[in-house]
């Protein structure tokens, strides 16, 4: 019975409740995060679905980001009403919006650190004291910047993280996990309501070790990252092209960022700029995978360049009308920024290709 109920130290019962692997990589990723505990989950969205779900029920509301990954805004846009859970879609750098867009229902706000694909930053400290008078819970997607943020130490309630991009980092596994409190995360395994028990989206046991296995040299890649993001950033931007990145001056949450980054870590791996169309895009992405530069797919964290039209990819999921309000045109590309040793050449051969096509 002590088994069963998980009272038993060291017993487990079913892979499906909790596993030695599983466990420790939890930990482990919220040792990272500052939180009390984690539990991990079989990819992002099946982190990002039983967290909503177990913290909403018929008749609440959300108030997200409207720049988030795709298939976070699908779910909230069009799964979520089924339970009768309503999203409110906001400019997540205008507090003022944010604010007006909390209603008596409210239960949630949802965001990105740094935003998909647009790379907005969420200023953390601030919307953390806007939920704690509304006595909302801060939900802080931090896929984008693992290390560079530390979303719980501004003041997020649970962060969530897509384990298959940055922290993995061999494009090899999909993963994802919740970081928060114990309360929460026993909510979440409970095999009475708890959504991660019963929606069952848990992690293989052998994905998990091999993810923390992987960890150990997160710290060195995400320097690595940043260091190389923030050199293409700087030399293409002086040959004209604007480019999205929050290392950058011009980037218009530059300084906020600065106020909440890990210095040592830098500004992150992922940059964007807009070459007009998508063919234009499509064309050069092709050229510069031809070129071996890096692939045209849709991930990123991996230790080669990608790239993708995320208006057509990564975001498709997102109706045109809605893109086009935030800004995000089909020209749009965004680039998760390599491990390369020589980024100078990089960045020769990446010219020549911008070149060929006519964006430069």
């Amino acid at each position: 019975m002590d088994t069963f109920e998980g009272n038993a130290e060291g017993c487990y019962l079913y892979s499906r409740h909790s596993s030695p692997s599983n466990l420790n990589l939890g930990e482990a990723l919220a040792a990272m995060e500052g939180t009390e505990t984690a539990n991990v989950a079989a990819s992002g969205m099946g982190a990002i679905t039983p967290t909503l779900m177990q913290l909403c029920n018929n008749g609440d509301h959300i108030v997200s980001s409207r720049t988030i990954y795709g298939g976070s805004y699908a779910f909230l846009k069009n799964f979520a009403p089924k339970f009768g859970i309503t999203t409110t879609f906001v400019n997540i750098t205008s507090l003022e919006k944010i604010e007006a867009a909390i209603n008596k229902n409210t239960k949630v706000i949802y965001c990105e650190t740094v935003s998909n694909p647009l790379l907005e930053i969420a200023d953390i400290r601030e919307l953390s004291k806007m939920a704690k008078r509304h006595n909302l819970t801060l939900v802080v997607d931090n896929t984008f910047s693992p290390l560079s943020l530390s979303p719980t130490l501004l003041g997020a309630d649970i962060v969530i993280h897509s384990l298959t991009k940055f922290i993995n980092g061999s494009s090899d596994t999909v993963g994802g996990v919740i970081c928060g409190t114990q309360e929460f995360i026993n909510s979440l395994r409970s095999v009475i309501d708890g959504a991660s028990m019963l929606l069952g989206p848990v992690m293989d046991s052998l994905r998990s070790a091999s993810v923390l296995k992987n960890m150990r040299t997160l710290h060195l890649r995400i320097k690595k990252h940043s260091e190389n993001t923030m050199y293409l950033a700087e030399k293409f931007e002086k040959d004209g092209i604007k480019i999205i990145y929050p290392g950058l001056k011009s980037h218009p949450q530059h300084e906020l960022y600065k106020t909440m980054y890990n210095e040592e870590y830098g500004f992150g791996g992922m940059l964007a700029f807009d070459v007009g169309t998508l063919k234009i895009a499509d064309d050069l992405m092709e050229l510069m995978q031809k070129r071996n530069l890096g692939y045209l797919a849709v991930s990123l964290g991996f230790y080669k360049t990608l790239f993708n039209a995320p208006g057509t990819g990564t975001s498709s999921e997102i109706p045109l009308d809605e893109q086009e309000k935030m800004g995000l045109s089909d020209g749009l590309i965004r680039m998760s920024i390599g491990l390369d040793n020589n980024i100078e050449r990089t960045y020769q051969e990446m010219k020549k290709c911008m070149i060929e096509i006519g964006v430069l």
